[in-house]
């Protein structure tokens, strides 16, 4: 048994829902000289679910490199990836205020998807799961809008928003996992964890 894990993520949501599952946890994060947001490139016609399992295991992959180059003890890695879909059409973070507005006019109005990958290093064993929760937005306005990406809350964050924040009050209704959206899905994470052999 593990009595703490590797996070490789610097996402603080992530950090603070691992805290609230009670799991001891240790942040391995990318050196300076790693180019961690290309892991993160879309390829041509790549379908969402495809796209965040790949993202999930190669920041996975990459964590385990790291942690063998700094001789660090053994312990299960832990990498996630989220990613907002509507259709087909992967809504990552937005690359400046132009590209934020765009994204959230195509929000307004319209259930999309939250799709949260995790994946945990467990000796030379791999262990993933998928969750995927729907979101509706109520319309919202341009002036809303406006005023949101002024705030610079959406940048970083899949979609151009982040549940837990301004963006609330757009949410009409969710079906499916709040953490998961957030960005960790607490039930799936609990049980890889759990098979990876992590007390908590």
């Amino acid at each position: 048994m593990f009595d703490f894990v590797y996070l490789a993520s610097q996402s603080p949501r992530r950090s603070h829902l691992l805290e609230q599952l009670g799991v001891q946890h240790r942040l391995l994060l990318a050196d300076g000289d790693e180019d961690a947001e290309a892991l993160e490139t879309e390829r041509q016609r790549e379908l969402p679910a495809a796209y965040v399992e790949r993202v999930t295991r190669a920041k996975l992959a990459a964590a385990r490199r790291r942690l063998r180059a700094r001789a660090l003890p053994e312990a299960p890695i832990l990498a996630a990836d989220t990613t907002v879909a509507l259709g087909t059409h992967i809504l990552g973070k937005p690359a400046n205020a132009d590209h934020a507005r765009a994204m959230l006019r195509m929000l307004s109005g319209r259930t999309h998807r939250v799709l949260s990958g995790v994946a945990v290093a467990a000796g030379r064993r791999t262990l993933f799961a998928l969750n995927v929760s729907r979101v509706h937005f109520a319309a919202v306005s341009a002036a809303e809008i406006a005023a949101y990406v002024a705030g610079r809350e959406p940048f970083g964050k899949a979609g151009g928003y982040a549940i837990q924040g301004r963006a609330a009050a757009w949410i009409d209704r969710i079906d499916g996992s709040y953490t998961g959206i957030m960005g960790l899905p607490l039930h799936e994470t609990a049980q890889l964890l759990r098979q990876a052999g992590v007390s908590f």
